[in-house]
């Protein structure tokens, strides 16, 4: 009886790509995991910030209604207009 080579190697080498793919979806898994845990905790900051920022525009907006002082709320209203514009959310939100 003759051993086929070929057949032999290609077993091997399945073997071993097979472990190779395993060790790397191990790793991959993990990082996921931590990417995972960091994307969690970048939300929850940028939530926070979110909060504090308009928390902050209002108290800025009722200031400024409270002192009568049109001209200071136009600038802002235009310095916010321009961010957003810049950003790309304006003209998200018109079309």
């Amino acid at each position: 009886m003759e051993i086929n080579w070929v057949a032999v190697g290609w077993i091997i080498d399945m073997i071993l790509n097979g472990t190779a793919w395993l060790i790397i979806a191990g790793f991959a898994l993990i990082l996921i995991d931590m990417t995972d845990t960091w994307t969690r905790k970048a939300i929850k900051w940028m939530d926070k910030a979110d909060k504090w920022i308009r928390k902050q525009i209002d108290s800025l907006f009722e200031w400024i209604q409270k002192n009568n002082l049109k001209i200071l709320s136009c600038i802002i209203l235009l310095v916010i207009f321009g961010i957003l514009a810049q950003l790309g959310v304006i003209p998200k939100l018109i079309t």
